[in-house]
């Protein structure tokens, strides 16, 4: 896997992960995260291997990839390709949904007009934040479109969603130590093994890969080009950088020295 000086990755202002990628050839190795990409494919063939199959998208056509599938990112064409993207957490969205699983896209690529206009409300416009009641509205109108379109993965028990919310609250204010299901359990009020199925129904993944997506949220913000990888690994919970490289790979589907060099100014 290679990238020359016209592949690049440019984030859009603001906390909400936003931005607009040019790749070539095999751009990224199979790999999950915890978040829907609601993605837009913007020039060239997008094609990547999911669900046991291969598929493409071309501009104008919209990808949808559930949390926690295996994944990959290639040109269908051997030429660059360009796409805009949002990662979208399953939590951004319960709120719409009221405690229902995730709707879930086998697809992978839809040409949905709905659809459409939710996720180009998302990713539209990159160069203005997206914060407030636009940001509520986008993600009620994803929300809606998703669940119209997709089937909700099988759940038989009720969710108990204020418990979800609170074992989540607590990852997400420990992501360096060492959380275990015990102390889920006591902050949650609810059996640990119900609580985790419960996790994966309402966001996605199990509470363990939560965690270890909050301690690659935590690396990613520290990777500037100077800090070593070594100290990256040990300030965000991770046992030593050999550790950290292999699960931002399995999250990213590139290395950190990888994700770093796309991670540059545009060229203009």
């Amino acid at each position: 896997m290679s990238f020359d000086e016209t592949s690049w990755i440019v984030r859009a202002p603001g906390d909400f992960e936003r931005f607009e990628a040019s790749l070539n050839g095999a751009a990224y190795g199979p790999h999950r995260h915890d978040t829907y990409a609601i993605a837009i494919t913007v020039a060239g063939v997008q094609s990547f291997s999911y669900r046991g199959s291969r598929r493409h998208s071309v501009p104008g056509q919209i990808v949808v990839l559930h949390p926690d599938e295996l994944h990959d990112g290639h040109a269908g064409d051997g030429r660059h390709f360009r796409y805009r993207s949002a990662s979208v957490a399953p939590s951004a969205l319960q709120e719409a949904l009221g405690g229902r699983a995730l709707p879930f896209l086998a697809e992978g690529v839809s040409d949905d007009a709905r659809l459409h206009a939710a996720a180009t409300a998302l990713i539209g416009d990159l160069n203005q934040d997206l914060c407030g009641l636009e940001y509520d509205q986008a993600m009620l109108d994803l929300a809606e479109a998703l669940s119209e379109l997709g089937s909700e993965q099988t759940y038989h028990r009720r969710v108990d969603l204020q418990a979800v919310a609170l074992a989540r609250a607590f990852i997400d204010a420990h992501p360096d130590s060492n959380v275990r299901l015990d102390d889920l359990e006591r902050v949650s009020g609810q059996d640990r093994w119900q609580l985790s199925r419960g996790f994966r129904a309402l966001l996605g993944v199990s509470p363990y890969r939560y965690l270890i997506f909050r301690r690659l949220d935590t690396a990613r913000a520290m990777m500037n080009g100077r800090t070593p990888l070594a100290e990256i690994a040990a300030a965000s919970g991770f046992s030593d950088q050999s550790h950290l490289t292999r699960h931002f790979r399995s999250a990213y589907g590139l290395t950190p020295a990888q994700w770093q060099r796309l991670n540059r100014p545009r060229p203009v």
